[in-house]
């Protein structure tokens, strides 16, 4: 509970918690790479401003590998490396991006001077009308639900990436199989369908009758 999610990214990537160096090193190696190619626009605006988002996503991480060619030899671990921070900190812009385009709103440029869950806020909901400022609590749970999702283990998606990764694949088509995996109704997919069935039940009031239909095996 006292780490935050870069911190659980050098772990996972390194095998152990960063010190204060290390935390300070690997952050602002992230941040350096939080934006994306402005080519990433035009290759946006192909799609439908209705395109289901995880459509979208699946498009844009495997057209990292187009940008990165210089990076995409899974056998050089100089390369691994710097694929993973290029993933790590563009998958945020790159959600922001997609958010933007389906709401018809100005595309948000990262800033360097906040947190990652603090930065992913601010792409998805400021505009450029008016500062922006994050919400240090919401903040915090943004950051949590991040670790949480990071601590998922050996789920589909990982699974996938994995197989994937197996054939000698770049890092980018890997990770973009893993989304398109994400995708099913069975794995992330299942979140969606809780927002859905939120809808569905539209009020409080119609919560126990909800319910009864559901347990209902008629």
């Amino acid at each position: 509970t006292k780490c935050d999610f870069m911190e659980v990214c050098h772990l996972l990537l390194y095998g152990e918690l960063p010190n204060v160096a290390q935390r300070q090193e690997f952050t602002g190696r992230v941040i350096k790479h939080t934006m994306v190619n402005e080519q990433m626009q035009a290759f946006l605006s192909g799609f439908r401003r209705d395109s289901h988002p995880m459509a979208v996503m699946t498009g844009l991480v495997g057209a990292l590998s187009a940008f990165y060619p210089d990076s995409i030899n899974l056998h050089d671990a100089s390369q691994r490396d710097i694929s993973a921070i290029r993933l790590i900190a563009k998958m945020p812009t790159l959600v922001a991006m997609a958010y933007k385009y389906s709401v018809g709103q100005p595309y948000m440029y990262p800033r360097n001077d906040l947190s990652y869950a603090a930065n992913f806020m601010r792409m998805m909901f400021a505009t450029p009308c008016e500062d922006y400022k994050p919400n240090d609590v919401l903040v915090r749970a943004l950051d949590r639900i991040f670790i949480l999702h990071a601590d998922h283990e050996q789920n589909a998606s990982t699974s996938t990436v994995r197989l994937c990764a197996s054939s000698g694949t770049n890092p980018f088509a890997a990770i973009a199989a893993g989304i398109a995996c994400l995708w099913g109704p069975a794995h992330g997919g299942a979140n969606e369908a809780v927002l859905k069935m939120l809808r569905e039940i539209g009020d409080r009031k119609r919560i126990p009758e909800f319910i009864k239909t559901v347990k209902d095996k008629d």
